[in-house]
């Protein structure tokens, strides 16, 4: 389990992929201590650069992502972890995905609608 977490100055990328249906659901990223976690919960942790702290997925809204497998790069130093996600959506704009803007005429068109309520999920503080 050796990640390569020197390039980013203790950070790798974490893809997160719906493990059903292949669609990118975010991006975030870890730490050593979110990796070690995220192996032994069984459930994704991340290591917000904002906050300068570890977060659980979901331990605000309850939309948890559930690892169903994590695969490394080829320079291990990027993971990929294949989810299921629990709750209606994980972005925090209320989409299903982080990834819910197109760009289409050199405008970011969205091209979702949202699958739930982020005021009342998050009380108003995103």
């Amino acid at each position: 389990m050796n990640l390569n977490f020197d390039k980013l100055g203790g950070l790798a990328p974490a893809v997160v992929q719906d493990a059903e249906t292949g669609r990118v659901l975010m991006v975030g990223f870890m730490n050593e201590e979110a990796f070690r976690r995220t192996v032994e919960s069984g459930y994704a942790t991340f290591y917000s650069r904002s906050r300068n702290k570890l977060w659980m997925k979901g331990e605000t809204s309850g939309h948890r992502l559930e690892v169903q497998e994590i695969q490394v790069d080829c320079d291990q130093d990027a993971v990929l972890l294949r989810v299921r996600a629990h709750g209606p959506g994980v972005c925090h704009e209320g989409y299903r995905s982080c990834f819910f803007r197109t760009l289409r005429d050199g405008q970011w068109v969205v091209n979702e609608e949202r699958t739930y309520d982020p005021a009342q999920t998050y009380g108003g503080a995103q």
